[in-house]
């Protein structure tokens, strides 16, 4: 905290977070999965913000009220260009889900909050800059882990073909 405290000091608008470390799960499901994500060039990308992240008064001041919506966590990252987001070296551990069910809760709430974001305020979607995987990355992370590519696949498949609200779950 003190490492974000110190990088959110300065009058300029800045979003601070620290590298997050994934908890190791119980079931083989999640660890398979997560072992898998952690590889993704988003994970990899400096303060992804998930679970922990802070602002400082300038950039509080982007914008009123939260917005009713499912993704707060992103609603407020994109509030930033990529250049305006700071990982201090602190770590800070991240839980899973555990379970394939879960695991497809969790997403589809994640899918929906980005989509939600994305018709509500496209113009702040430009400040995502996630970064994509390419064919030859996608292939590398297959080969290196099929069995958490499996996985993955299978949530992401369980995402697109069932069928839910689409509302916050933390899959518990």
């Amino acid at each position: 905290m003190a490492q974000i405290a110190r990088a959110l000091d300065r009058p300029d608008p800045a979003y601070a977070s620290g590298r997050p470390q994934v908890a190791r799960a119980a079931s083989p499901v999640t660890r398979a999965y997560a072992r898998f994500w952690q590889g993704l060039p988003f994970f990899a990308a400096p303060a992804p913000g998930f679970g922990l992240y802070a602002v400082n008064a300038a950039g509080r001041a982007r914008w009123g009220e939260f917005p009713q919506i499912i993704s707060d966590d992103t609603y407020v990252r994109v509030q930033f260009a990529p250049g305006e987001r700071i990982e201090v070296p602190a770590p800070y551990t991240w839980p899973m889900v555990e379970g394939f069910a879960a695991l497809v809760r969790v997403r589809r709430r994640q899918d929906a909050g980005v989509a939600e974001l994305a018709a509500r305020d496209p113009a702040l979607m430009v400040n995502e800059a996630k970064p994509r995987l390419t064919p030859a990355q996608a292939a590398r992370r297959v080969l290196a882990d099929p069995a958490g590519a499996a996985v993955y696949a299978a949530v992401t498949a369980g995402v697109r073909l069932g069928r839910g609200r689409g509302g916050w779950d933390r899959g518990r």
